[in-house]
């Protein structure tokens, strides 16, 4: 190699040896990224507006740190490509891209800053905020010093995350593959479910490990759960606001890195051993949780990157070429046009970042083994600029890709932009949080008695029959054939942005001031209730009827999640009410706020008991796990209705009764076709109690199975014959299996 020139930037700069064969494939794809191969290393970017690429390579010497630069080959359409001998695993690297500094032309290249390739696959660390990090000139606080912005000239690599090549790894191919219809999701932070539980080793708590430990593995199978949908795991920065507060971004959703695991989850053996070790622990979680029969759903942030607005880091893309990646304003390309309230969007029009993202997606299933992706802020990459295409080409491509059509995709089926909330308008075979069902039933269930106990009105029962029996307004796309089916709807009460279960019945306003915003973060639209003692109050403690209240909404919350047609999702720690203080934004809370506290009380206990019975319940009943939706009318072979409703006295709902907001009473009856029992679903949201005569149904009998008023579940399992009188405590919900082709005498 020669040394051919000393730029203003510290260094050697050597030529690059021609990859082969010579320039770009016009035929076969290609590879992006840092690759090994024979004696040495591939390297390929994309930077379209660049006149020049370097390739920066990083060494421990005496000095510290030493960056050998190579200068990279122009291959077609934006491409840059070298091949480096001797380049072995481990090697650190980053780039350095010149090209035309023209912000208010939406162009930002600035060769003194090290960028991150997009495509790396393990870094070295976090990068660490300052004023060189910053591709324009700001000042102590990280604000521009002039306007338009002006070029800053200290060499940021000090302070950034390195790349670090890494071996090619066999594919994975054990996948649990668990259908749709027997899928019960549990959304969790990795680090927030093992940090405080005490049968994991100290040492693993809070870590990749931890999470793919027997004893993690052991609270969700004795749960009942089929898949864990993890926080995001993809490497991540904070923003600049929460660390001058001294706070970090804990959820994760400010992404680094689409393809690297975030190091700071790997125990401190993994880190000490290197970036590949971060990466092969990743691994083994995975693999432990498949073992066990788990999937493993990754949350990932694609809509937006960590550089934030016009104003902010330049770590990768920024400086690779912000006009390629980022959605930026048609009439002032110096802005961004954002629909995340993130400062940035990525452009899901431009060609490069639909690659990027599936190429991401492709390496976490065929590599770690992942088995599904749950979207955030999914309509931002449906957009035609300003405008949401439910047929948008990446969705597509998703959808048919051979790789990532067949594991489970889910979307949240909003952004903050223009028309942002699309619930049920994606794709099949996705699947979409379903808001809808989240708002109707905690309008069931809390703001609606706590309206009606302090003399004000509720709502009546259609919306929520709808959720139910599945959502066939947002899902079903008509009668027959049955549209995207009721698994598409992701059945939820509560997530990790918002309140816990518990929280919902505990609280009447948000607590968020550890937030140092001055409570104003978070939604102020909770639909909950503190079931009349404010806690935490002067009053002093919580009355025994309070508590005894509170628990009740609990099991009707879960009750109603876990029986309804669709797919439940469970946040962590609501099984035995998880409580985060009121905090409904603990997004910068990484401490005891947010993380799962394993010291049990018995109540909880006793609600966890409750969980895990009516998921066995579900588990065991397929009449429970609709695969299509109902038609409210007979099969050919069945002489009830595959789906009918019944009021108090048990005869069919008359029309007038559902528009009657008096009336919140009402009986469900779902057919098993023969195949299994008939599930009768009886509800009460009223504040009395109320005698209701059971349905004819077959002329089968019913056997009680589960009523909410329980603290814990009853195995008696009484047996009723059809038209007998029950009574229905208040705001309670009662279930009743029949037997299965027993006609009553």
């Amino acid at each position: 190699m020669t040394d051919i020139e000393i730029d203003v930037l510290s260094g050697p700069r050597y030529s690059a040896e021609q990859p082969e064969p010579a320039g770009l494939p016009t035929q076969a794809p290609v590879r992006l990224g840092a690759h090994l191969v024979s004696g040495g290393a591939d390297f390929l970017l994309l930077a379209p507006h660049a006149s020049e690429v370097t390739l920066c390579l990083f060494f421990d010497d005496d000095d510290g740190l030493s960056e050998h630069r190579y200068s990279m080959n122009a291959a077609k359409v934006g491409y840059w490509s070298a091949r480096i001998p001797g380049v072995e695993a481990g090697q650190r690297y980053g780039y350095r891209v010149a090209g035309r500094w023209a912000p208010e032309l939406g162009l930002s290249h600035n060769p003194a800053k090290l960028l991150l390739d997009p495509y790396a696959r393990a870094i070295t660390q976090t990068p660490v905020l300052g004023p060189a990090l910053y591709g324009h000139v700001v000042d102590e606080d990280l604000n521009p010093v002039t306007i338009p912005l002006e070029q800053d000239n200290r060499d940021s690599a000090e302070s950034m995350a390195l790349g670090v090549v890494v071996e090619e790894s066999a594919d994975a191919t054990d996948h649990p593959h668990t259908a749709w219809e027997d899928t019960v999701i549990y959304e969790t932070h990795l680090k927030g479910f093992t940090k405080m539980l005490p049968e994991v080793p100290a040492e693993l708590r809070g870590t990749y490990a931890g999470m793919g430990h027997e004893a993690t593995i052991s609270q969700l199978k004795s749960l009942g759960i089929t898949a864990v949908e993890l926080l995001p795991i993809h490497a991540s920065m904070p923003e600049p606001f929460l660390e001058k507060k001294g706070l970090t971004n804990y959820w994760g959703y400010n992404t680094l890195s689409f393809f690297a695991p975030e190091p700071s989850y790997a125990t401190e053996e993994a880190q000490a051993s290197g970036p590949a070790a971060v990466v092969d622990e990743v691994r083994q979680m995975v693999a432990n949780l498949h073992a066990a029969g788990l999937e493993v759903i990754l949350d990932v942030v694609y809509n937006h990157t960590c550089e934030g607005g016009a104003d902010g880091p330049m770590v990768s893309l920024r400086g690779l070429d912000q006009s390629s990646y980022y959605l930026l304003e048609q009439d002032d390309p110096s802005q961004f046009f954002d629909t995340t309230g993130c400062g940035n969007s990525l452009d899901f029009r431009r060609q490069k970042v639909v690659r990027l993202t599936l190429d991401s997606l492709r390496y976490w299933v065929q590599k770690i083994g992942v088995d599904g992706f749950r979207f955030d802020l999914s309509v931002t990459l449906g957009r035609n600029g300003k405008h949401f295409d439910s047929h948008h080409p990446f969705f597509v491509a998703l959808t048919t890709d051979p790789v990532l059509g067949s594991v489970k995709l889910i979307n949240e089926p909003w952004d903050l932009g223009p028309n942002g909330w699309q619930t049920g308008r994606f794709m099949t075979p996705t699947a979409d949080w379903n808001d809808h069902f989240r708002d109707t039933v905690r309008a069931f269930w809390v703001a609606q008695p706590r309206s009606l106990i302090g003399g004000g009105g509720g709502g009546d029962l259609r919306d929520l029959a709808t959720r139910l029996s599945g959502s066939a307004d947002l899902f079903g796309h008509g009668r027959i054939p049955g549209g995207r089916s009721p698994a598409a709807s992701i059945n939820f009460v509560t997530a990790h942005d918002g309140f816990t279960m518990r929280d919902l019945v505990s609280y009447n306003n948000k607590n968020n001031q550890a937030n140092l915003e001055s409570n104003r973060d978070g939604t102020n639209d909770n639909k909950s209730w503190d079931h009349g003692h404010a806690e935490n109050s002067e009053d002093g403690p919580t009355p025994r009827f309070v508590l005894e209240r509170r628990r009740q909404t609990l099991r009707n919350l879960m009750g109603t999640l876990i029986l309804s047609a669709g797919t439940p999702m469970i946040t962590a720690g609501d099984e035995f009410g998880r409580t985060q203080g009121g905090n409904n934004n603990s997004y910068c809370q990484d401490n005891e706020i947010s993380w799962v506290d394993w010291n049990l009380e018995p109540w909880q206990e006793d609600l966890r008991e409750t969980v895990s019975y009516l998921l066995k319940i579900r588990r065991e009943h397929k009449v429970l796990r609709p695969t299509r939706f109902y038609i409210e009318g007979l099969s050919p072979d069945d002489q009830v209705g595959d789906l009918e409703w019944f009021d108090c006295e048990g005869n069919i709902m008359s029309e007038y009764r559902w528009f009657d907001t008096k009336h919140r009473v009402v009986q469900m009856l779902r057919s098993g076709h023969g195949t299994d029992g008939d599930a009768l679903i009886v509800i009460n949201g009223s504040w009395e109690r109320s005698d209701v005569r059971l349905p004819n149904g077959r002329e089968t009998s019913f056997e009680k199975i589960w009523d909410s008023s329980w603290p814990t579940p009853d195995c008696s399992h009484p047996t009723y014959i059809p038209n007998a009188m029950t009574a229905l405590e208040p705001l309670s919900i009662q279930l009743y299996i029949s037997e299965p082709g027993v006609v009553w005498p």
